[in-house]
């Protein structure tokens, strides 16, 4: 159901957007799930992902690879990690491109700035007790 007005709600339109945005645009679009760990520690569900992060690959043909990510390539809207290659017939090794949605982050390479984002992050998230009733609660 459209909500905003002033928001196109039109698949045409919503797919050429995010087809033609521009690179600081596509740097948020292609972000990453946090693992478990990170999310508990951070409280943070998804980051843009960066050069030196380590990634797990979790869906396709090179699910369960880890390594870290040598380039973010956002031309063409994927990532290189640095044990996901392959071997031509002539001996040269090629790399794969993966797409951003299909790793899960498991180590950040923290700078000034994406701790600032992290933090601003978390804060948006706010309180995870917020309007629940506790058992002291009901007893008063």
């Amino acid at each position: 159901m459209k909500t905003h007005k002033d928001v196109t709600s039109s698949r045409r339109k919503c797919r050429k957007a995010h087809f033609s945005a521009p690179s600081h645009l596509r740097y948020k679009l292609m972000s990453a799930n946090l693992s478990k760990d990170l999310r508990d520690k951070h409280n943070v569900k998804s980051l843009p992902i960066r050069r030196d992060d380590e990634v797990l690959v979790v869906r396709g043909n090179y699910k369960d690879s880890r390594g870290k990510v040598n380039t973010v390539y956002r031309k063409r809207w994927c990532v290189y990690i640095d044990k996901v290659t392959e071997t031509r017939k002539n001996g040269a090794s090629i790399k794969i491109p993966i797409d951003p949605s299909n790793v899960v982050i498991t180590k950040l390479k923290m700078t000034p700035d994406r701790q600032n984002l992290v933090d601003r992050k978390a804060a948006g998230r706010g309180d995870k007790n917020k309007g629940k009733y506790t058992a002291q609660d009901v007893q008063a």
